[in-house]
């Protein structure tokens, strides 16, 4: 089970269970099945409104943070990542703070979510 996380300046922070390792439930899922308002447009990873930080939570080893194809093009688009840190973090095995959470599919570990 993952706990995550859901803080706002708006919102009073939640915390919710993610099953581990369904590998389908995305934050952005998550979030509203929980009734957590996240912005979105698209929810399909194109149009970066979703954008949220992550921060890892606990002594478990960052297990959901590879980056998707869009979600590299789109950060790198909105100036959350730089080329040369996105190469860091390829090189070595680094996890980006910045996620779209209609792309993010959390796994065995806890995190907090900043939206």
């Amino acid at each position: 089970m993952a706990l995550i996380t859901f803080s706002s300046p708006e919102y009073k922070d939640k915390t919710v269970y993610a099953v581990a390792g369904s590998f389908t439930e995305t934050v952005l899922k998550i979030a509203k099945t929980n009734k957590i308002p996240i912005q979105f447009s698209c929810g399909d990873g194109e149009c970066g409104t979703c954008v949220v930080k992550v921060t890892q939570l606990g002594d478990k080893a960052p297990m959901g943070y590879h980056l998707e194809e869009k979600e590299k093009t789109v950060l790198l688009e909105l100036g959350k990542i730089t080329k040369s840190e996105m190469e860091d973090m390829i090189v070595n095995d680094l996890p980006s703070k910045w996620r779209l959470a209609c792309q993010f599919i959390p796994r065995d570990e806890d995190v907090l979510v900043e939206y």
